[in-house]
């Protein structure tokens, strides 16, 4: 027997088999197992605990939170930094303000990081708490409460109403018991549930299972007994276990992987420009320190304040538009996502089943049809559900609330079956004018087999075949539609008591057709959305008609459609391919959402999750962006990134372009800035060889970088090209380095133009002299202030300007204007440090003020630098058809 849904064999095996076998296999006593025994099976079956958890202590989050690549080149620096400015300056040079940056961009960084650390703790020990708390279980002869961690397969359980289903048990009792398996697949409806043995019929969905209660399942009334047969990752929805991890690590990895390119350019740099001055200077002590000086000015550190400004900024406008970003980092995933999962249930269909059609047996609308089934849903009072609330509604409709108080008036109630999974079906007895109608309403198989004649405007003939064909010309249309159809049907009846035996014999009427109708605004939001190259997959518990209808409705390709069962018994490489191909998974139990959203990963993707029940929790906590609604599961809602509160798939339109425009902003910084910092270093370390001072002193360095760094702070409220955001970006410093390689070295060009105008032509020319003809004492001295403050200006200026230029592929001013506030902050800082040479300020850390003279040959050389990159970066985005 092959099940239509994915659960373990042992499962699906001892559900169609009987209890007796069950009994007999695992050799379960009437006083339960031993604890021998229970220790055997626990050794062959696994345990019901999830795995990793030993490990997640609040230890473990906060290494996490202050330990990675980045943070520690930051506290290295931080502590050469000290090193180089506070313990061996001198008391008058002596400045502690690098280091106090440096440290304050760690503790904000890492406090944000440990609380999102702790927040997905306590996310993970509550999903443990779900699903692991104390049950009722037989074991040594007595009935004892236990931990569900030390349930094993073939344990005999008690259930009863409030209870968590700690795993999966096939059943071998049951009064009146009720559960809902929202936790498995979405829907909200409650079932009944059973010992008996399941027919040889093929089981399409979780529902079907009537012996079967699923791990997570919540126990809604009555009471149950059960032997376990499947614990941990073997459940349905115990696949979760194995999934820990918790937080978004894809935004983690892209940071690493910056830190990494930084680190190496560093491990080349640092030992080059400590050999170059050394050996030149022949002050071995001096050029380790300048070589130490070079590292803090090669690393952007303000990359923390930057990135936590530009995704906060992104946050905040996301905040405006119905949207609660509950973990910033979401921001980045947003702008990175190129696939959106999604549940069909509520999300792409609204949160109600509506009856669309109440027709007679030939498919014409039929007012009788629905005083019949309103009458059966009126009275029913067994477990109410979804079909018969759409039923009721038609009452609240404009003109029709008297019609149908004047109908339940004349036909009240006399006695009910309600319905079952065996019969699929619910019967009611009401009073007529001369006689009692008995009337039933559910499965169109079951329903239909028990009707012996057809009705047609009052008049009656026999069922036959003839009748069976008649109905399948009407039904299956719109079964393949994704409608859900039930059959009308009644009988006059003498008594005023029912009994099953009641139960045949009636007149088939009619049928209700009932539809989950797709959102209004999905079809728009699905378009949009494609017009980003953001790919949509459809992962529902739902069955494939369902799914399929609803997705064809809103334009979501359905070319290849995979089931639960399908993707079960696909192997690794063929899941990979078929991942890429499908757009449409239905009957999908909560772990393989799981797996399809791993799968996605493993492939390269970002993937964000939109759903809002408990059976797309795991896949919600997997994803690099986790979306939620308002209305979701509170543990769904407290796992989410992302909580919308407008169940409107518009509005993630919005946060794919806020994310997007952050990540563009925080790679302008990352990139411009590295780069133009190496570009500088490389100019050091030839200047170094050749000079028979340093060019620029360590504390001028410093505050060079310090001063740019504070102007990047302006960046998040850049205003980003449309070319940039219309395609998913990648957030990792794969490219970073070819960056750096390409537009570092065109400024170090420039940088020696100036250093041999400054050093052979206008420091001779101001001091009267070569450096060499000088005296040792202020004639020297004033040589290097002219020549320091000369390239001082000229990397200012070039570093400031450049941010123009890169931060767009178009030309700067004219195609792609900056924001009013980058504009008006870097005019600023090229005119405040610039005036800054002049002052005593500038005298303080020995700049010096220059003539106008220089001035010009400055203005020259930075419009011949902008002019060369623009042509460099047109050659650059030719090749690699992308910039930033």
């Amino acid at each position: 027997m092959t099940p239509g849904v994915s659960i373990h064999k042992r499962v699906l095996h001892y559900a169609y088999a009987d209890t007796d076998a069950l009994y007999r296999d695992f050799q379960i006593s009437e006083d339960g197992y031993n604890e021998e025994q229970a220790a055997k099976n626990r050794e062959q079956y696994g345990s019901n605990t999830r795995n990793g958890r030993a490990a997640d202590t609040a230890v473990y989050r906060l290494r996490r939170a202050f330990i990675n690549p980045f943070t520690i080149i930051l506290f290295v620096l931080a502590g050469v930094s000290f090193i180089t400015d506070v313990l061996l300056a001198s008391n008058f040079s002596r400045n502690a303000t690098t280091v106090l940056i440096i440290l304050s961009m760690l503790l904000i960084s890492g406090m944000i990081r440990l609380i999102q650390e702790m927040r997905t703790k306590h996310i993970a020990d509550r999903l443990s708490r779900i699903i692991h708390s104390d049950v009722m279980v037989r074991r040594g002869g007595k009935w004892r409460g236990i931990s569900s961690t030390e349930l094993v397969v073939g344990d005999t359980i008690r259930l009863f109403a409030g209870n968590r289903v700690p795993a999966d048990l096939r059943l071998t009792a049951a009064n009146d018991l009720f559960v809902s398996q929202a936790v498995i697949t979405g829907e909200s409806a409650v079932l009944e549930k059973n010992a008996g043995r399941l027919s040889g019929h093929m089981v399409s969905s979780y529902a079907e299972y009537s012996n079967i209660v699923f791990m997570g399942s919540a126990v809604i009334g009555g009471t149950g007994e059960g032997v376990v047969l499947a614990v941990g990752e073997d459940a349905v929805y115990g696949g979760f276990s194995g999934a820990e991890s918790m937080g978004k690590n894809r935004f983690d990895q892209g940071a690493n992987s910056i830190a990494w390119v930084m680190i190496r350019f560093m491990a080349v740099l640092i030992p080059v420009v400590f050999a170059a001055c050394g050996l030149t200077k022949g002050d071995w002590f001096t050029a380790f320190v300048f070589a130490l000086s070079v590292a803090v000015g090669l690393t952007p550190e303000m990359l923390p304040m930057v990135i936590n400004a530009c995704l906060a900024k992104g946050s905040n406008a996301m905040g405006q538009k119905q949207t609660v970003v509950k973990n910033i980092n979401a921001m980045q995933g947003f702008g990175s996502m190129d696939i959106l999962c999604v549940d069909k249930t509520g999300t792409l269909t609204g949160d109600t089943v509506l009856l669309e059609y109440y027709m007679d047996i030939l498919g014409n609308e039929s007012e009788s049809v629905l005083d019949f089934a309103y009458l059966n849903s009126l009275y029913h009072t067994g477990v109410r559900n979804h079909l018969d609330t759409a039923v009721l509604k038609y009452r609240d409709l404009p003109g029709c609330s008297a019609h149908f108080q004047e109908i339940a008036a004349k036909h009240p109630k006399l006695d009910e079956l309600p319905f079952d999974y065996d019969r699929k079906f619910a019967s009611v007895l009401v009073k007529d004018k001369t006689e009692n109608l008995l009337i039933i309403k559910g499965s169109m198989d079951e329903v239909c087999r028990r009707c012996a004649y057809i009705e047609y405007k009052g008049r009656r003939s026999a069922m036959g075949d003839e009748g069976y064909l008649s109905v399948h010309a009407v039904v299956d249309d719109m079964l393949e539609d994704g409608m859900k159809v039930l059959a009308v049907a009644y009988k006059p009846l003498e008594g005023e008591r029912l009994n099953t035996s009641d139960e045949t014999d009636f007149i088939l009427i009619g049928y209700l057709a009932f539809f989950d109708a797709p959102k209004k605004t999905a079809e728009d939001a699905i378009r949009k959305l494609k017009s980003l190259h953001v790919g949509i997959k459809v992962l529902t518990g739902d069955s494939k008609s369902a799914a399929v209808s609803v997705c064809r409705r809103l334009g979501i390709d359905t070319s290849e459609i995979m089931t639960g069962r399908e993707f079960s018994h696909l192997t690794e490489d063929e899941m990979l391919i078929r991942m890429e191909r499908t757009a449409v998974f239905a009957e999908l139990s909560p772990k393989q959402k799981l797996e399809v959203v791993q799968t996605l990963q493993s492939n390269g993707h970002t993937v964000g999750f939109l759903g809002d029940g408990m059976n797309d929790l795991p896949a919600v906590v997997q994803s690099d962006v986790g979306i939620s609604v308002d209305t979701a599961a509170e543990a769904v809602k407290e796992s989410a990134d992302v909580i919308l509160l407008k169940k409107d798939l518009n509005v993630l339109e919005e946060g794919i372009l806020e994310g997007r425009k952050a990540f563009s902003n925080m790679s302008k910084y990352i990139r411009i800035t590295a780069s133009s910092n190496f570009g500088n270093i490389f100019s050091i370390v030839i200047a170094s060889v050749f000079l028979p001072f340093f060019p620029m002193t360590s504390v001028q360095l410093l505050l060079l970088n310090l001063l740019y760094d504070a102007l990047c702070l302006v960046l998040p409220w850049d205003q980003v090209d449309e070319d940039t955001y219309l395609q998913p970006l990648e957030w990792s410093g794969r490219t970073l380095g070819r960056f750096m390689r390409f537009f570092g070295p065109i400024s170090s060009i420039f940088d020696i133009v100036t250093f041999v105008f400054l050093f052979f032509v206008f420091c001779p020319s101001m001091c009267g002299g070569s450096f060499a003809s000088l005296a040792a004492g202020g004639g020297q001295e004033r040589f290097i202030a002219l020549f320091q403050t000369g390239w001082f200006l000229e990397s200012m200026w070039t570093q400031i300007l450049i941010l123009h230029l890169l931060r767009t592929r178009k030309i700067p001013l004219f195609q792609s204007k900056p924001s009013r506030s980058v504009m008006l902050v870097t005019t600023l800082g090229i005119l405040i440090f610039t005036v800054m040479t002049f002052t005593p300020v500038g005298h303080l850390i020995g700049l010096t003020s220059l003539p106008p003279a220089y001035f010009g040959f400055l203005i020259a050389v930075v419009l011949l630098y902008l002019l060369l990159v623009t042509f460099a970066k047109y050659w650059y985005v030719k090749k690699y058809h992308e910039l930033l």
